[in-house]
């Protein structure tokens, strides 16, 4: 398995070549699904994950949410971009704050 750091490598690489597809598993056999087809990274979906546990969009909590992400990142080895909402948090403060789990959790977060 990659380490996060050579999947990071991986993700910025993709980048600079020019667009590239990033298609949003919501679960893990999607994950490694998408992977076989040979995308070269995934992006999570909050309304995908939320849907099928049978909530709607935005009630999922941060919890879940970092647990799900870091399945779907321990079950593939290309980058993972994580859908975080609004940072689960409505005041600047708490965003900063709940912006740094992912990342502590080594998982690449878009805001």
């Amino acid at each position: 398995m990659k380490s996060i750091e050579e999947k990071r490598a991986e993700f910025r690489k993709l980048h600079e070549s020019g667009c590239f597809a990033i298609p949003n598993p919501w679960d893990i056999g999607s994950a490694k699904y998408l992977q076989h087809l040979g995308f070269k990274a995934i992006a999570t979906t909050s309304a995908g994950f939320a849907f099928s546990r049978g909530l709607s969009d935005g009630a999922v909590t941060l919890d879940d949410m970092l647990a799900h992400i870091k399945e779907l990142v321990e079950a593939t080895d290309i980058p993972v971009n994580a859908d975080f909402e609004n940072g689960y948090a409505t005041l600047e403060s708490l965003v900063s704050r709940s912006k740094m789990q992912p990342i502590e959790r080594k998982v690449r977060s878009t805001m």
